[in-house]
């Protein structure tokens, strides 16, 4: 209940009441891009600062492993269940599932804000957790549009540059980085731009997700009831299986929730960049409503809290 009533929350759910009661609240373009960034580049930064603190461990690698691990293994599960129960086409499970299997950011900066309110902060490596899990869930799901003969994909230098050097992974990546170098005494003089107004502005960016997320899925048009089911079961099964693997290679709870968090996220920037250059024909209504529109506040609102019940239960 503390986590369902925290701000971030309350400010999510006022942009999704506000798209639904069609009010001319607005969050200008540029804004939402210039908060995205700040959120990105304040996330990396603290991530780096507490990985230097802590120097590199074995938990680190382990849970790298097991996010990369995830990241591999997720889209071929998801495919597998959005051909048969979700009956789509090979172009487009392939391109649901390698959202499904990559990461959001925005539910990982949530999900570790509400962590870190509720006394269980994840380990800061988890940024790098996060990086390594953006880009192997496209190469699955390309692999597997690619099994069905009658599947072209528009892979190469493009695509290549498009995933390796994505805005977003760039970003948290090379945050990551300056946070490691600077440490501590380095990051104290521009903590007040990146701490002190943090919550603030994660609050303005759910605000404007809500608003999205809600439009999106007034909007969708070919969003089965198969489709929403699968949208919600993912996210459970994949938290589950994240925050039970956490646990069994020995990360404390707020850690072990945040890989149940990563593995139980859906990309919608960095994938669907992906697969617009990639799988053409494959339709961005589905990916991007099941993704943003359903999964996307389904983790918000529940999932996060109930990972973290699970988490602590397994710890």
């Amino acid at each position: 209940m503390e986590s369902l009533l925290s701000p971030v929350i309350l400010f999510f759910g006022l942009g999704v009441f506000a798209a639904y009661v069609r009010s001319d609240l607005a969050i200008p373009e540029a804004l939402s891009k210039a908060l995205s960034l700040y959120l990105m580049a304040a996330i990396g930064l603290k991530g780096g600062v507490l990985v230097a603190q802590s120097g590199f461990t074995i938990d680190l690698v382990l849970a790298a492993v097991a996010g990369l691990a995830l990241s591999c293994l997720i889209p071929i599960g998801a495919f597998v269940l959005l051909r048969g129960f979700g009956r789509l086409d090979s172009t487009n499970a392939a391109a649901v599932a390698a959202h499904y299997g990559s990461v959001s950011v925005v539910t990982f900066i949530t999900g570790n804000e509400i962590l870190s309110d509720d006394g269980m902060p994840p380990a800061g490596y988890m940024i790098a957790v996060l990086a390594i899990m953006e880009t192997p869930a496209i190469i699955i799901g390309l692999m597997l549009a690619r099994r069905d003969p009658g599947v072209r994909t528009e892979a190469g230098g493009d695509l290549l540059r498009e995933t390796l050097f994505n805005g977003s992974v760039l970003l948290l990546t090379g945050s990551f980085l300056i946070g490691l170098v600077v440490g501590k005494e380095g990051f104290a003089s521009i903590a007040p731009v990146f701490e002190t107004g943090f919550t603030g502005l994660l609050c303005l960016f759910l605000l404007d997700m809500g608003l999205l997320a809600a439009h999106r899925l007034r909007n969708a048009r070919n969003l089965t009831l198969r489709l929403v089911g699968l949208a919600v079961f993912f996210p459970l099964v994949n938290g589950t299986i994240g925050c039970f693997v956490g646990a069994v290679i020995g990360l404390d709870a707020g850690t072990s929730t945040a890989l149940g968090i990563l593995a139980a996220s859906a990309s919608y920037i960095a994938v669907p960049a992906a697969m617009r250059m990639a799988l053409p024909k494959a339709d961005p209504g589905l990916y991007l409503t099941m993704s943003l529109a359903v999964t996307f506040p389904f983790n918000i609102i529940i999932g996060i809290p109930l990972y973290s019940m699970m988490a602590t239960w397994m710890v």
